[in-house]
């Protein structure tokens, strides 16, 4: 007994296809996006390094290279957590996007199947009803699994988000406190 014809085999490879594109999509852009940032950094490092050379070769005593050196310290340490949070936020919405498209596609699967467990159950034979509960059952738990896995990788994810937050934070701080010390001793 077959439960798809050949036109319902065409129509889900057709979908597999496009889900495929999708994802494939999605994930060029996110690649597009990575590429952008680092062409930014590269150019904004290129620039960095020209005005710190110049900066440095101008210097006329210890006492001001070292000063000069804290107070590139901070800018260093800006930059380098707003590239870690464009990152962060790159990555992040690629994966939202690609979890969109998978979800999306796992909730068609599971209506497709539960409609081939029903069709399979109005033609089962007298006396599989006790059968066809416990396959509906397990359905239902295979449903709650998927949802509950779901729930822990949302969590997962933002508890990650919070993480980066704060790593960022604690990263600018310390590298705002040489440059406030080096401040107060040229005051």
């Amino acid at each position: 007994m077959s439960f798809l014809t050949p036109d319902q085999l065409v129509a889900a490879q057709k979908a597999n296809i496009e889900t495929l594109f999708g994802l494939t999509q999605k994930t060029f852009e996110g690649v597009e996006k990575l590429v952008e940032l680092n062409l930014q950094v590269a150019r904004s490092t290129l620039g960095d390094v020209a005005q710190s050379t110049h900066a440095v070769l101008s210097v006329k005593d210890a006492q001001e290279l070292l000063s000069l050196q804290q107070a590139m310290l901070q800018p260093v340490a800006e930059k380098s957590a707003a590239y870690s949070r464009h990152l962060y936020e790159i990555a992040a919405s690629t994966q939202a996007e690609v979890t969109k498209i998978a979800e999306a596609q796992m909730v068609d699967a599971q209506k497709k199947m539960m409609s081939m467990v029903d069709t399979a159950m109005k033609n089962a034979p007298a006396g599989t009803e006790n059968a066809t509960t416990l396959v509906k059952s397990a359905m239902a738990a295979a449903n709650n699994a998927f949802e509950t896995v779901q729930k822990a990788a949302r969590q997962a994810a933002e508890v990650a988000e919070a993480n980066m937050q704060a790593i960022t934070n604690t990263a600018l701080k310390a590298a705002a406190q040489p440059a406030a010390a080096a401040k107060g001793r040229r005051a």
